[in-house]
């Protein structure tokens, strides 16, 4: 079994929120896929020698909560030294994923009144919102 697996079946047995669980690897796949995008980027691996005087190199990172339908994660995006990493796995600026957005949509598209949106929302994720007609 992997880490994933067995982390999910401790979770099971004693009963606790498997949410958690997915939060956690979520977060820490996605930092390994940022990290992994920007050896990709420089060519070289952290730490290798062929880095040194290439023009540019890892420049630390920042961090960054990402809210997803799995609860905040913490990021930490890398740089390089020239600013020329364009990540494409979190779009920069980006704070929340587009989920609740696009479903919201989906739902006034298919004739679903506000008031039903926001009923809906509030059983899913617990949280109340209010609904403020659009001016005519």
């Amino acid at each position: 079994m992997n880490h994933f697996t067995s982390d999910l079946v401790q979770a099971l047995v004693t009963k606790q929120d498997v949410t958690e669980v997915f939060r956690q690897h979520l977060e820490s796949a996605m930092n390994r896929l940022l990290e992994t995008e920007l050896t990709a980027f420089l060519n070289y691996e952290k730490y290798d020698r062929i880095g040194v005087n290439s023009g540019s190199s890892r420049n630390g990172g920042y961090t960054r909560t990402l809210h997803t339908e799995y609860g905040d994660l913490q990021l930490t995006i890398p740089r390089d030294r020239n600013g020329e990493f364009k990540r494409q796995t979190v779009a920069p600026y980006k704070r929340s994923n587009d989920t609740l957005e696009s479903f919201v949509i989906h739902m006034f598209q298919k004739g679903v009144t506000m008031t039903e949106i926001t009923d809906l929302i509030e059983k899913m994720y617990g949280h109340h919102y209010t609904h403020k007609p659009c001016p005519t």
